[in-house]
């Protein structure tokens, strides 16, 4: 079968990185921090992906406006407290080296900033497997496509050669939005019901069986 796609976009956290976990546990302690009740796990679960501060906004909305910035900087006290301890889902860095020297340009679409993303980049050692990459503090946050819209324009790649990968609604509803393909993983953020319903490709329920699939049909 020949080549279908010729530009794979990955999410970071939960499709690459095994970090939503993390981030729940961290949104959770800067509520705390904030003498507010935490929100539920599955609260803020919902809100990865997006950018840091559209999210918080979206998982504490009765915080006052001009908390917000107070709000973000307890989250990014304690994720970068233990973002030295989260690590790549097993398999995954076998899976992007094999795709990076199978002719496919790999790029990265991503709720993180371009800070934590460098940081996470070079601390799994994959940053030299991708192209390109847009961060939530350079473009507009998911679902809307700016990213993907970016990426394929640097890249110079058709949206239908291009396939988005990840693990939450946003991440669909902006290959959506951008007119591409995409493919869900389940063992991120959210449920299956809720990405499957957004018309994927294919659900993944392992880093093995993303791997499996891009192989048969990327």
């Amino acid at each position: 079968m020949g080549k279908r796609f010729e530009l794979i976009v990955f999410d970071w956290d939960g499709t690459l990185m095994d970090s939503a976990g993390a981030i729940v546990a961290c949104i959770q302690a800067a509520a705390i921090d904030m003498g507010m009740a935490p929100p539920s796990e599955m609260r803020a679960r919902h809100v990865i992906g997006l950018g840091l501060h559209e999210a918080l906004r979206h998982v504490l909305p009765e915080l006052a406006e001009d908390k917000h910035g107070e709000l973000a900087d307890r989250y990014r006290h304690h994720y970068l407290a233990q973002d030295h301890e989260v690590r790549l889902f097993a398999g995954a860095e076998a899976m992007v080296r094999e795709l990076a020297v199978g002719s496919f340009r790999l790029a990265v679409a991503t709720g993180k900033s371009r800070k934590g993303l460098d940081r996470a980049m070079a601390s799994s050692g994959l940053g030299d497997c991708f192209h390109a990459s847009r961060c939530a503090d350079e473009c507009h946050s998911k679902p809307h496509p700016q990213m993907l819209d970016e990426l394929m324009n640097e890249l110079g790649v058709a949206p239908e050669a291009t396939l988005m990968i990840g693990d939450t609604t946003h991440d669909l509803q902006m290959a959506r939005n951008a007119g591409v393909d995409s493919l869900a993983v389940t063992y991120g953020a959210h449920e299956h019901g809720d990405l499957k319903v957004l018309g994927p490709l294919h659900c993944a329920d392992s880093v093995a069986d993303l791997a499996a699939w891009l192989r048969r049909n990327a």
